[in-house]
């Protein structure tokens, strides 16, 4: 389970699950800066100026710094401070695709080894809060905070359930590369048609695999998370080739193959 899913679970209520919603639209509006281009490649964040920009207090906003570190998304700098980075093309795919072989392996293992019931029970739980949150016509930035929360802790579920420290490792390190993460969204991702539309699909896929698991479907299972991979892949590298740079212009991040 990486440091983002950590962090989230058991802070669903109360103080904490405000303070988790701080945490998570700060990350998310700092993301949109970088991939919209309001922060171009290679430009030097200073902790001090993104607090100014964006109303945030400085603990958020030091914790988004960090994750988009951890992400790939910016690197630190010796005298203090983070760059954003750039990437290609193929990184990004190569990335995005390592991360659907490593979960469709841990679905597979899942499914064949068997899961513990309350594992089940909470992946469940989770699918059903996702279904809650998408059954509106349209999301507003606190509904898309909480989907992004709710897609990192089902995705941290399934790492769970594989009940191997290796895989879980290896995750973790394979959602540090850039936009490889499941719970790698911006803001604006939620505000066309399109957009959602491929949220319902994605959580379909989500019901699937975890139906797969409980039958003890292991191929089944692990196609279909490979498949939900994927699904991201086709539409990021579609927005880099120019179908959708009106809603992620920053994209331009990822160099094009020529």
């Amino acid at each position: 389970m990486d440091t983002t899913a950590r962090a989230i679970k058991g802070s669903e209520y109360g103080a904490e699950g405000t303070q988790a919603s701080v945490q998570v639209q700060a990350l998310l509006r700092l993301r949109e800066m970088i991939l919209a281009g309001e922060l171009p490649g290679g430009a030097r964040i200073a902790e001090l100026t993104v607090v100014e920009k964006l109303g945030f207090s400085r603990t958020p906003i030091r914790a988004a710094l960090m994750r988009l570190e951890q992400e790939g998304l910016l690197d630190a700098l010796p005298n203090g401070g983070y760059a954003v980075k750039t990437f290609s093309e193929r990184d990004v795919a190569e990335a995005i695709e390592l991360r659907g072989t490593l979960e469709g392996l841990s679905a597979r293992l899942s499914a064949e080894r068997g899961v513990a019931p309350v594992v089940l029970n909470e992946a469940r739980a989770c699918l059903r809060d996702i279904d809650a949150v998408l059954a509106v016509p349209a999301l507003d930035d606190d509904a898309f905070a909480a989907y992004v929360t709710l897609n990192a802790r089902f995705h941290a579920l399934l790492s769970e359930m594989a009940d191997s420290a290796v895989i879980g490792k290896e995750l973790e390190r394979v959602c540090s590369l850039p936009f490889a993460s499941p719970s790698g969204f911006v803001v604006v991702q939620a505000k066309s048609p399109q957009a959602r539309d491929m949220l319902i699909v994605a959580q379909d896929q989500h019901w699937q695999v975890l139906d797969a698991i409980e039958r003890g479907q292991g191929s089944r299972a692990e196609s279909l998370m490979r498949e939900h991979s994927r699904m991201a892949q086709r539409n990021l590298i579609d927005a880099v080739r120019g179908q959708r740079l009106d809603q992620m212009p920053g994209l331009r991040l990822i160099r094009k193959r020529h």
